[in-house]
């Protein structure tokens, strides 16, 4: 038995299964900072610092004529979103049926997988998260509402990292309003928006719930790495009568390497 108590709970091996399939199905789509930066792990729950191979003087050695330095780590920090599923749901899914109803579930992993995005795309100042866009040393590539004009926005934040000489490809993180723009725009001519954008980038377009505006970042390598202790897991809490109370969980670490690998995209009036 582990920390998850999964054992303790009232489902069955089946319903597990098809519980943590639910979760995968809903979470995939959102953890856009999987795949635009380097993912190392998962390497356990007992996993609780990342190495970060540089030091810090000490002052005050244990006895004079001796020097002291620390190690320096990143603390790994742990999110967690609760939920509940209906027993009688549970005994459905056992039963065969199909399309349970996980409302809860689904909200809770869009929760896990913003938080995540926000932590790596935008920082996280409590729990000591460099963000990639607060980490970045180029100005933000002010948008306008305009999207048959945004090649033009990303082709020069491209141009921004070419001139620090940070190689491609390169990827483009959309939050929910840029995305849901791009997508629906089709510039003069009727050339799709998404394809022009690709060829600029010679990297994916990803649907990032969290991130305001949007990001470009190279994707060469070594500039941005996402530690994982425990991934994404779910995890049991309690039950009574009619639901069980359960969890998704999971523990990491992030850091910016190469500072200059990225620049933001953002409209005049950023609404956060």
């Amino acid at each position: 038995m582990n920390h998850l108590l999964r054992e303790l709970a009232p489902i069955s091996d089946a319903g597990w299964s098809e519980l943590d399939r639910e979760a995968r199905e809903r979470l995939t789509a959102g953890l856009a900072a999987r795949r635009l930066t380097d993912f190392s792990g998962p390497l356990g729950w007992d996993h609780s610092a990342t190495n970060l191979g540089r030091v810090e003087p000490l002052s005050e050695p244990p006895v004079d004529g001796v020097s002291a330095i620390r190690r320096r780590v990143l603390p790994l920090v742990e999110l967690c979103a609760e939920f509940q599923v209906a027993r009688a749901e549970l005994a459905d899914l056992d039963r065969g049926a199909l399309a349970p109803k996980l409302d809860e579930l689904e909200a809770a992993a869009r929760a896990l997988a913003r938080a995540e995005n926000v932590a790596v795309f935008h920082g996280w100042e409590a729990a000591g998260v460099v963000g990639i866009t607060e980490a970045s040393p180029h100005p933000t590539v002010v948008r306008d509402d305009d999207f048959n004009r945004y090649p033009s926005h990303v082709a020069k934040a491209v141009e921004l990292l070419l001139c620090e000489g940070i190689a491609g490809p390169y990827g483009l993180a959309l939050g929910r309003e840029d995305h849901t723009s791009v997508i629906e725009t089709a510039e003069h001519g009727g050339y799709p928006l998404f394809q022009h954008l690709s060829e600029i980038l010679g990297g994916p377009i990803v649907w990032a719930p969290g991130v305001r505006g949007a990001v470009v970042m190279s994707l060469r390598g070594g500039d941005f790495v996402l530690e994982s202790g425990q991934d994404l897991s779910l995890g049991y809490t309690s039950h009574d009568t009619e639901a069980v109370h359960l969890y998704i969980e999971e523990s990491f670490s992030f850091r910016v390497i190469t500072a200059e690998a990225a620049v933001a995209v953002a409209s005049a009036v950023d609404p956060s």
